[in-house]
């Protein structure tokens, strides 16, 4: 394939922008070569600056389920410009979306909008810390719920040892408030808990990973923090910013069961724009101001088009679920073929899936946290990913990113997907041997 558009574009973007890139992952540093720069989405394709046509398997990072400029979608786009483009004031949209999150999403009670995931996953922090009265937060390490800076903090070097920040910029201090532990392991959840007692405000979890690849929480997991979080009065939080409306119209929690105190959304809930929610209890979204005194904010919260292709997007979700079926289907697919090719070829890499997220790991270890997870060849990984590219898939630029299947995808996709995978997983084949 030509890419000499993007790599024009590319060097010029390097003069003006950090990177050349506005989110780190797009620098295709993970994977070798530069980023390739996308002109257009129709369905299950993108179509890049020079021309190229890619079978899409990351879809926009989750939102895209239905595929690309969904007709339905862009019609509610089209009819909610026609009235302006944002007021910073109530609109009945608002409402009618906070009223249909609340009944796709039992354990949403009260909900309010804002423009990111990472702005909903700030904010539940905020209010479950108002809430409680409380000031520490567990998280796992390997998920991410964007870049506030009580979420980049890498592990301490004990159940009972404070984080340290993961990024220059973030202080000590935010550090000291943010405790680490790997997922799945639920007896060093515990140990946090006892060496701080009644200091834990929240505990946030990606109920599926899909920031380390996806990862699947194992049996009794969930329940488990559940039955923590009940036992010591600490918020539990789903942060459903990729799974929710994707893996079944009530997310994460719906599948598994389980009701948490408060969640965060976004992605979806937009149909793809800028868009964010974090919602729960209604007690403790009572502490919202002007209810309550934890005050968040935001002048283009609830905008008129976003919440117009998200509520398109969500009603046809609420009233078709068997698009759920065949994504897992497509998804199931995909899966199938790697497995296949995989032992045509000798491989015993790892696949990790549910519903219409997948990752293939290289590695042949389980992966069910982000220390296994870091047991890939990554540079196998990156050969995988530029090999593919050049058979027209296009897969997200990290070992560490879950991919998202939509329903978008043809028979002749699906095949196109799987004969590549055969070819390129034969080269890595021969790649591993001479290693060897």
């Amino acid at each position: 394939m030509n890419h000499t558009i993007s790599h024009e574009l590319f060097q010029q973007a390097l003069q003006y922008i950090p990177g050349g890139v506005n989110s780190p992952v797009r620098a295709f540093r993970a994977v070798g070569g530069n980023p390739v720069f996308i002109k257009s989405a129709k369905g299950a394709y993108l179509f890049d600056e020079d021309g190229n046509r890619y079978i899409e398997l990351i879809n926009s990072w989750g939102p895209m389920i239905l595929g690309h400029a969904n007709p339905m979608i862009q019609e509610a786009v089209i009819k909610a410009v026609e009235s302006s483009f944002s007021f910073g004031a109530p609109t009945r949209r608002e409402v009618e979306m906070a009223e249909l999150i609340c009944s796709m999403v039992p354990s949403v009670e009260k909900v309010r909008m804002v423009n990111s995931g990472t702005e909903a996953c700030m904010s539940a922090i905020r209010v479950a810390r108002g809430y409680t009265g409380r000031n520490k937060i567990i998280k796992f390490e390997g998920c991410y719920h964007g870049h506030g800076d009580s979420f980049l903090i890498a592990a301490g070097s004990g159940a009972v040892t404070m984080g340290a920040p993961d990024s220059p910029g973030v202080t000590q201090g935010v550090a000291n408030d943010t405790l680490t532990a790997p997922y799945n392991d639920l007896a060093a959840v515990e140990s946090l808990i006892d060496a701080n007692p009644n200091q834990i405000a929240a505990i946030i979890i990606e109920p599926v990973v899909g920031n380390m690849g996806c990862v699947l929480p194992q049996k009794g997991f969930l329940e488990g923090l559940r039955t923590l979080c009940d036992k010591h009065g600490i918020v539990y939080i789903f942060d459903e910013v990729m799974t929710g409306f994707r893996l079944s119209k009530g997310g994460a929690q719906e599948l598994f069961g389980i009701r948490p105190d408060m969640t965060t959304m976004g992605k979806i809930i937009g149909g793809g724009l800028p868009v964010g929610a974090y919602g729960g209890k209604k007690e403790i979204m009572d502490c919202v101001s002007p209810a309550g005194k934890v005050y968040q904010a935001g002048t283009l919260s609830g905008n008129p088009i976003a919440m117009s292709a998200g509520m398109a997007m969500l009603n046809y979700l609420n009233e078709h679920p068997e698009v759920y079926t065949q994504v897992a289907q497509n998804t199931s697919r995909i899966t199938d073929g790697i497995r296949k090719a995989l032992a045509a070829n000798g491989l015993n890499f790892t696949i990790n899936e549910i519903g219409s997220m997948y990752s293939l790991f290289f590695t042949d270890k389980p992966v069910t946290d982000f220390e296994s997870a870091k047991t890939s060849d990554t540079q196998l990984f990156g050969k995988y990913f530029r090999e593919m590219l050049e058979r027209g898939v296009y897969l997200a630029p990290s070992q560490y990113e879950s991919l998202f299947v939509s329903t978008a995808l043809s028979e002749a996709d699906l095949q196109h997907i799987e004969q590549a995978n055969a070819e390129v997983l034969a080269l890595v084949a021969k790649e591993v041997a001479n290693v060897e």
